[in-house]
């Protein structure tokens, strides 16, 4: 399983590299599905974060009902709360050492656009929350880098929580050694990044809406996978990989959820949310 693209004598062979991320995961009030789709693709993707300085990639994902109803767990999760609140799911790059010049500059942004009649009221967050990239993990020995990844156009992603039951090193060492290999081999599953929560603090509380439930704990990963298929396809999996990590007896999964990229430009899958 290979971990990160490195020369042997000067490290990093890319020098853009992911630092932060916005996940922010929103759902549209019913009725107004089209119209949210719209406002955000054509408007607040770029105008609320896109065109903010040192954020470098972002891409859509969405939720239809058949996929939410594949969330676990049902009861406690730690980002879908309940499990099928969250329909459409954007994840932004932010360049490594740059994570207050961003975000700083979002929190600003968000007010003027509200302030100018560009926000949209008929919509709730449901996990709308900065992480801290930690590390990258791959299938293959020549990957697609995961700074990069959100232009790659791979067809799912897959968000999934890890918390630990013990000490953390422990469970991060049978991610590495038992859980991904096992998820990856010979499957669709290319790359998974693997992100701590940011705390909320003044900048994010001072948002002009709620921002849905809580970050995860400092102890808890998130971890994103990117698959080369309709997740569905292989759900199994993950609900494999979350009883095996159960069975170690080291962590539990709190969070897991599939998406499908949305198709930029078209008004595909808003019918197929509830």
């Amino acid at each position: 399983m290979a971990d990160e693209t490195h020369d042997p004598e000067t490290g990093p062979i890319h020098p853009v590299r992911v630092g932060s991320m916005l996940y922010t995961l929103v759902d549209p009030d019913k009725g107004h599905e089209v119209a949210y789709n719209r406002w955000y693709e054509r408007d607040h993707y770029y105008g609320g974060c896109m065109t903010g300085p040192w954020c470098f990639a972002g891409s859509r994902w969405v939720a239809t009902r058949a996929l939410k109803d594949l969330r676990f767990p049902t009861e406690g999760n730690s980002v879908n709360d309940p499990s099928d609140r969250g329909s459409y799911l954007a994840v932004y790059w932010v360049e490594e050492g740059h994570h207050d010049d961003h975000f700083a500059w979002g929190a600003d942004q968000v007010v003027k656009l509200y302030m100018a009649g560009r926000g949209f009221q008929e919509r709730r967050h449901a996990h709308t929350v900065l992480y801290l990239h930690l590390s990258n993990r791959y299938r293959d020995a020549d990957p697609v880098p995961v700074d990069v990844v959100l232009d790659h156009g791979y067809a799912g992603l897959v968000s999934v929580v890890v918390e630990p039951s013990g000490e953390a090193g422990a469970l991060g060492a049978w991610v590495d050694a038992v859980g991904l290999p096992g998820l990856f081999a010979d499957g669709p599953v290319a790359a998974c990044a693997q992100w701590k929560a940011v705390s909320r603090d003044d900048m994010t509380n001072n948002a002009p809406m709620d921002l849905g439930s809580p970050p995860i704990g400092p102890d808890a990963t998130m971890q994103l996978f990117f698959v080369e298929d309709d997740p569905a396809a292989c759900w199994n999996r993950f609900v494999d990989y979350a009883a095996r990590l159960e069975a170690s007896g080291l962590g539990r999964v709190t969070s897991a959820a599939p998406f499908l990229r949305t198709v930029v430009g078209t008004d595909r899958y808003t019918d197929e949310l509830w």
